[in-house]
């Protein structure tokens, strides 16, 4: 994580800090737009690491939002040993992608979308699912990352959302 500290540091963000050891960074941009900010670290990234990285920026009112959505009012509050996780997403999804996504709903695995987000509950453990990160990538046709709402949260709570 210091590593990718210095790298958005080096971009001459302000505020740069890592949120949990996933890729997480929190920092403050003087200019740009988000897509200028998002292509400018993925340039910088594969410069210097050698590989394409998908980034997905937030800011910190989408995230207040994010974290606030309750996508699964029936089963607020997801039960214990279940997993509620955000897919983001660089757009929204097309009318085939969310298609495609929602038909890998299961008793065990459901899907909800609003926006760059897409909301994932497994009741149950992940790791249990026929649910997989290329399933997914595959259903909203490009690039995706999940993170635990636990994570989103923490997330948001650096952020002051």
């Amino acid at each position: 994580m210091a590593r990718l500290r210095e790298l958005f540091t080096s971009l001459t963000f302000q505020d740069v800090a890592t949120v949990i050891a996933s890729g997480n960074v929190l920092f403050t941009a003087r200019s740009g737009t988000p897509d200028q900010l998002e292509r400018r670290i993925e340039t910088h990234l594969q410069q210097s690491l050698g590989y394409e990285v998908a980034t997905f920026l937030r800011s910190a009112t989408e995230l207040a939002d994010i974290v606030a959505h309750r996508p699964f009012p029936a089963e607020a509050p997801i039960a214990a040993g279940h997993a509620l996780s955000v897919l983001f997403l660089k757009r929204p999804l097309s009318t085939p992608a969310r298609a495609a996504l929602l038909s890998l709903r299961t008793p065990t695995d459901d899907f909800h979308v609003l926006g760059r987000e897409a909301y994932w509950l497994c009741r149950g453990r992940v790791s249990d699912s026929k649910v997989t990160g290329a399933k997914l990538e595959k259903a909203v046709g490009g690039p995706a990352t999940a993170r635990n709402i636990t994570t989103v949260r923490k997330l948001g709570e650096a952020v002051g959302a």
